[in-house]
């Protein structure tokens, strides 16, 4: 079973959080028909920030880019997708 952890975010970014959070989510995009699809950078260039998807390994509890060459910027949204390791 997994048990919550406490929760030891600041003030400040427990209220960035929620306002990330309270964001409305995005509208579907207007593709015509018979149209291909696009890549999802595609659909998202030009709204906020160039959109990209790297490899990493969890150690310790830190996301790692398996790319040595891979910078993110400081601050930087990510959305982290895991696969359960058992």
């Amino acid at each position: 079973m997994i048990r919550p952890k406490p929760d030891d975010r600041s003030e400040a970014q427990r209220e960035r959080d929620e306002g990330i959070a309270a964001e409305p989510p995005l509208p579907q995009p207007d593709v015509a028909p018979g149209v291909a699809p696009l890549p999802l950078e595609a659909i998202l260039r030009g709204r906020s920030g160039h959109p990209f998807a790297i490899a990493g390994i969890v150690e310790n509890g830190l996301v790692k880019p398996l790319d040595p060459a891979v910078r993110l910027p400081e601050h930087a949204r990510v959305i982290i997708v895991a696969a359960r390791g058992d």
